[in-house]
């Protein structure tokens, strides 16, 4: 069994789920994103709306993004299908 969550994309920059590890880690992601945007609005203050927001979606992209990274088989550079 591979230990690598993602494999590279054959064209632009980044991977895409390839395990049901990355899958469940993408609709994670995901879940938790919108979660923070339905909250978002139960905010009355814009300000703490505003940082609910921002430091809530960067809370859940920030480990997202570090951890498909380093699950990536090949590693995340610029591909043009020439390999």
């Amino acid at each position: 069994m591979s230990r690598y969550w993602f494999r590279q994309k054959s064209f632009g920059y980044g991977a895409t789920p390839n395990t049901w590890q990355g899958w469940l880690l993408t609709i994670a992601g995901c879940a938790g994103l919108f979660g923070v945007v339905l909250v978002g609005p139960a905010i009355r203050d814009n300000i703490m709306r505003a940082l609910w927001l921002v430091l809530g979606a960067a809370a859940i992209a920030v480990p997202f993004i570090f951890v498909a990274w380093k699950k990536t088989e090949g590693g995340w550079r610029w591909r043009n299908g020439e390999e």
